[in-house]
């Protein structure tokens, strides 16, 4: 499916809701957040068509804890730049949003039982912002994230995609920005995406129109597939923190489905009711 055609479904069927949406993006390269190509002409066309906000959640793949759950609590997020080998253009790119402070204690301890506490020294990584750029270019609307524990299994992030559920009542975006499929060992620049990463990625996509998202969380059932597809998982995860906020009343909308450089799922799909 074309950006442009996933774009126009999202929009046709998007109703005025009090209930806001949430949503997974591909975010690939850091180069996306400078480059106009399909990926980030989709992000700022579906920027143009969401609900406006009254604060975004990101879950991201690049901010990982052990042991717990982290909210960045900060009250202008700083904006990080955690890769390397890229042009100095991207190292310059700031996105001055405001955080949420107040509504991500609430976070913290809305998620108590996934040992959650409240943390001023992260920010915004480039799974935040080199998306969040395209959406919301203005930087105009606050700003929080939460982090991953990669120490806790697939059901554990459904768990709390559910327990963040509630949010989306209070004008809450929730926002995951990974991969559904991510290999790095296996690019290909410019090549054809492998046998593997087509089939793992139409696999997600097929279970989670089924909204069989128990099936997307075990790892065993998904066996070598998934060890292929994530040789480690924290790509994977926010897209099964968004399954889990979502719920039999919300419909599923697909955005771009390709598979960039041999290796790289950038399905992004939108849940809303």
């Amino acid at each position: 499916m074309s950006a442009t055609e996933g774009l126009r479904r999202l929009r046709d069927s998007l109703p005025l809701s009090a209930r806001m949406p949430v949503v997974f993006l591909g975010h690939g390269s850091p180069m996306n957040a400078l480059d106009d190509n399909a990926y980030s002409r989709s992000w700022a066309g579906l920027g143009e068509i969401l609900p406006r906000p009254a604060a975004i959640l990101v879950v991201s793949a690049h901010w990982m804890t052990r042991g717990s759950t982290l909210v960045d609590v900060s009250a202008m997020p700083r904006t990080i730049h955690d890769f390397h080998g890229f042009p100095e253009a991207l190292h310059e790119q700031l996105y001055p949003a405001q955080g949420a402070p107040e509504l991500a204690r609430e976070v913290a301890s809305l998620l108590a039982s996934h040992h959650a506490e409240g943390d001023d020294r992260w920010g915004l990584d480039h799974g935040a912002w080199s998306v969040l750029s395209w959406l919301y270019p203005q930087a105009d609307v606050p700003v929080f994230q939460l982090s991953l524990d990669i120490t806790r299994d697939l059901p554990w992030h459904v768990e709390t995609g559910r327990l963040l559920s509630q949010l989306r009542d209070r004008g809450v975006l929730i926002l995951g920005s990974g991969n559904v499929v991510h290999n790095l060992r296996a690019m290909r620049m410019g090549g054809r995406p492998h046998d593997w990463a087509v089939e793992f990625d139409r696999h997600f996509a097929e279970r989670l129109a089924d909204r069989d998202i128990d099936a997307l969380a075990d790892r065993a059932g998904q066996g070598e597939l998934l060890r292929i597809a994530h040789p480690s998982l924290e790509h994977y995860l926010p897209a099964l923190t968004v399954a889990g906020a979502a719920d039999a009343r919300d419909d599923l909308v697909f955005m771009t489905d390709s598979i960039d450089l041999g290796s790289v799922s950038m399905r992004s799909f939108v849940f809303h009711a």
